[in-house]
């Protein structure tokens, strides 16, 4: 077993950046443009994000929130439709400038590319979604910072099965001990520790509650100067920023000591 490590896997909703609230926002959207009277609160939402994907998310609405809603004959055209008006205007709002980055992600992104890390999206969102992201939220186009972006519908299963990463391991040629996976949710913990990765968490305000039992380092967000992040569970890094520095003793001291 090699101790170095090689590439970072990263997941993009609530560890990339805040966009959660702005997908709510989006389903609303959609929604109210196809005259339906559902609205998902903050409340309702934080309880949907159990359920992975989009069309998946609004089939579990419908089986918990409303059992007696009958779907159109083409039940599964009708519930991508919803979907498709979603991301449109979920990628017109990161056009917008509306999804700023979480602390410390561009700054350690760039450190793990001067590092020599490969560096890889492993999301179960759109790559639409992905795609806008990368275009817009980061001071610079950083498509080509990553060397694959596994997302969307590549795998029959999404997280917390451990598919997408699986996947993106393949692609990459990598051995899971040698890969890192930062992540900010249970179901992207249990994925990427299901595919034999270990996880830096980065909590959010619809995941704070979780539990991330097993996990490297739990931590509020990856730090940036002048505003150091807080370890919620094990020891955080040195001036309270995660650096590639930093990712590569993390790694060596959970998969060679661990």
């Amino acid at each position: 077993m090699t101790c170095e490590l090689q590439a970072v896997l990263l997941d993009v909703d609530g560890t990339l950046a805040d966009t959660e609230d702005v997908h709510r926002q989006a389903f609303n959207h959609a929604f109210a443009a196809a005259g339906l009277d559902w609205v998902w609160s903050r409340a309702l939402y934080h309880e949907l994000l159990a359920v992975t994907g989009g069309k998946e998310r609004i089939r579990y609405y419908l089986q918990r929130e409303r059992p007696g809603y009958r779907l159109p004959a083409a039940g599964d055209a009708f519930i991508a439709a919803l979907h498709r008006h979603k991301t449109e205007w979920y990628v017109n709002a990161l056009a917008g400038g509306q999804v700023p980055l979480r602390p410390g992600v561009e700054r350690l992104l760039q450190d793990a590319r001067k590092a020599g890390l490969r560096l890889a999206i492993a999301t179960t969102t759109t790559p639409d979604n992905v795609t806008a992201l990368l275009e817009h939220s980061f001071s610079k186009p950083a498509g080509d910072w990553f060397e694959l972006i596994a997302a969307g519908g590549v795998v029959a299963r999404k997280k917390p099965a451990p598919d997408i990463y699986h996947y993106a391991l393949e692609h990459l040629g990598l051995a899971a001990e040698s890969c890192l996976a930062i992540e900010d949710s249970r179901n992207g913990l249990l994925s990427a520790q299901a595919a034999g990765m270990e996880v830096l968490i980065t909590v959010n305000s619809y995941t704070a509650d979780h539990d991330f039992s097993g996990a490297a380092l739990v931590l509020d967000h990856l730090g940036e100067v002048g505003m150091p992040c807080t370890a919620l569970a094990g020891n955080p890094p040195p001036g309270g920023l995660v650096d590639a520095a930093f990712l590569a003793q993390l790694h060596a001291a959970v998969v060679c000591t661990g």
